[in-house]
């Protein structure tokens, strides 16, 4: 792949309070299989269950649901049984369908483990001060990468410092974690395509239907247009400068290549159109351009024009977001410019989504009156069509406002719970996620970094069950959540606003048995249709699969 495709480093925040990591998620079983461990075990294995969290607030959602399916009575009373029992619970959660992941970052979604074999066969080395990954020949200070294939020490002391592992609960969570982009990113930014096929894999394995997944497309081109336009506050001036004589529109051409190139290395990785396809070959998949926020003025526009551009010219590409730590000086200082930017730039590209990292704040880390509008803004201002984070909701002006706009613009908020306890510091009772339930905000369930974090979706869901007493109808419904504000294209299977009024499918396929392999002709042809509710009925006949197995057990 092009060396265009670097992604910037992301540089060390000098401020930070002391972020707590969450524990790391051991392998356990997979899809079928976790069900089928679940099911087998023992009746005294889930027959007593302890006393579970206060249930959350449910949100307006859970009054106006229909009734429940014996199936789901049952899944109900399977997961009030299981109680504590940490193998039943990662069995039920790793098995039950978890709709799409919205909010991740590919180069941080793939395992440490992963990263090092790519780097020992790419013949990177690593430097021993600071264990990053540097170009060949490996000279004084630095060790192969590939050492870390028999050298179990050094195999260790990469995966602390390109992740969380064994990370200090009282260490400067926020620091490690955004550092460790810039120690790997020389591995990361060679293969678009390997990762996703690495990633994708998983994604499957734990029963989602969908990836919408963070790339920066085309960085040096667009770097390189930046500084050759130079910074006008006149954003219509700006943007006219960037697209005069076709400049703009050979960056997204760069950015096209780029993809292809990506796409074909996925496919050979994938072994996709063989007899040992992997499983990730059939994963729909979207991207979404990064911007990087703590750039120039001149930067930060390019790359939100090139990622719009970009959405509406090529339909692998659905979005844009800001990305880089919220809390720099510069990403503070710029934010509300930022904001207009994009105000400006959607009227321009109007078919293009945006999605903002907005929020990822909390006291301590920033000045007060840093706290008190960047969700505001983002959806007010910017048109945000999801929120990912918004963890300092309750600090900002007007807070109730913006989750009542929230609710009423069925803007959704991605919520990653370990990267907000491992950055932030932020969880249970502090975390926003019974509020923005109890506005009727609609709430995706997300893993940002599962990588760096060494977690995963399945191990999201049960923290959400386990910390706010979630029950089975509740996470059913954040799944289909995550699927019905995904920007995927074309009409949903769900009519009106389900996130105010329950789930309930829409004219064409009301009545049917959801999921059904043969609907009637005019469910059909919605499904034939829009992309978005082919993959809403997988998923709805993986609920059907799934609790007809518990029943079956």
């Amino acid at each position: 792949m092009s060396s265009h495709t670097h992604q910037e480093p992301v540089a060390r925040s000098p401020r930070a309070p002391g972020a707590k990591r969450a524990s790391r998620v051991r392998p356990a079983a997979t899809g079928v299989a976790a069900l089928a461990a679940l099911c087998l075990l023992p009746t005294a294995a889930v027959a007593a269950p302890s006393a579970p969290a206060a249930p959350a607030p449910a949100g307006p959602a859970a009054a106006h649901r229909p009734p429940a399916t014996p199936g789901e009575a049952l899944a109900s009373a399977r997961l009030a049984a299981i109680g504590d029992d940490p193998a039943a619970l990662r069995a039920f959660f790793r098995a039950l369908p978890k709709g799409g992941e919205l909010h991740n970052h590919l180069s941080g979604a793939v395992s440490t483990e992963y990263l090092i074999e790519l780097a020992a066969e790419d013949g990177l080395c690593v430097d021993t001060a600071t264990t990053t990954a540097v170009v060949p020949p490996c000279g004084p200070g630095t060790r192969p990468a590939a050492d870390a294939r028999t050298d179990s020490a050094f195999r260790d002391a990469i995966l602390r410092e390109w992740s969380m592992e064994d990370f200090p609960p009282d260490g400067n969570g926020h620091d490690h974690f955004f550092d460790t982009f810039g120690k790997f990113g020389e591995v990361t930014w060679r293969h678009r395509g390997k990762l996703l096929a690495e990633y994708a894999d998983t994604v499957v394995a734990h029963n989602q239907f969908y990836l919408e997944t963070m790339v920066s497309p085309a960085s040096e081109e667009a770097k390189r247009l930046a500084a050759a336009v130079g910074w006008d506050p006149d954003l219509a001036a700006l943007h006219g400068r960037l697209v005069a004589d076709g400049k703009l529109d050979k960056v997204v051409d760069a950015a096209v290549r780029e993809a292809d190139q990506g796409d074909a290395e996925f496919r050979t990785e994938a072994r996709c159109g063989t007899d040992r396809a992997r499983p990730g070959c059939e994963l729909p998949v979207r991207w979404i351009s990064q911007v990087s926020r703590g750039s120039s003025n001149e930067r930060v526009f390019t790359q939100m024009a090139l990622g719009m551009r970009l959405a509406e010219r090529d339909p692998r590409f659905v979005a844009v977001n800001l990305v880089q730590p919220e809390d720099w000086d510069s990403s503070l200082a710029n934010y509300r410019l930022q904001m207009r930017m994009l105000r400006y730039l959607r009227g321009v590209y109007p078919r293009a989504h945006v999605t903002l990292h907005a929020g990822e704040l909390w006291p301590g880390l920033v000045k007060p009156e840093d706290l008190t509008f960047h969700i505001g803004e983002a959806v007010g201002v910017a048109g945000a069509e999801r929120i990912g984070h918004g963890v300092d909701l309750r600090h900002e002006d007007a807070w109730q406002h913006t989750a009542a706009t929230m609710a009423d613009r069925e803007t959704a908020v991605e919520v990653p719970f370990s990267s907000n306890a491992q950055i932030l510091g932020v969880k249970g009772a502090d975390h926003p996620f019974e509020t923005y339930r109890a506005f009727g905000v609609p709430v995706v369930l997300a893993t940002d970094d599962p990588g760096v974090s060494r977690i995963d979706i399945s191990h999201e869901y049960q923290y959400a069950r386990e910390t706010y007493g979630l029950g089975y109808r509740d996470l059913k419904d954040l799944a289909r959540a995550s699927l019905e504000y995904a920007f995927l294209p074309g009409a949903s299977l769900w009519q009106g606003n389900p996130t105010r009024d329950g789930y309930r499918l829409t004219g064409p396929c009301r009545g049917e048995r959801p999921g059904a392999a043969d609907p009637r002709p005019a469910c059909r042809r919605l499904l034939d249709a829009s992309p978005k509710a082919t993959a809403q009925w997988r998923q709805e006949g993986a609920f059907a699969a799934f609790e007809r197995r518990l029943t079956a057990s």
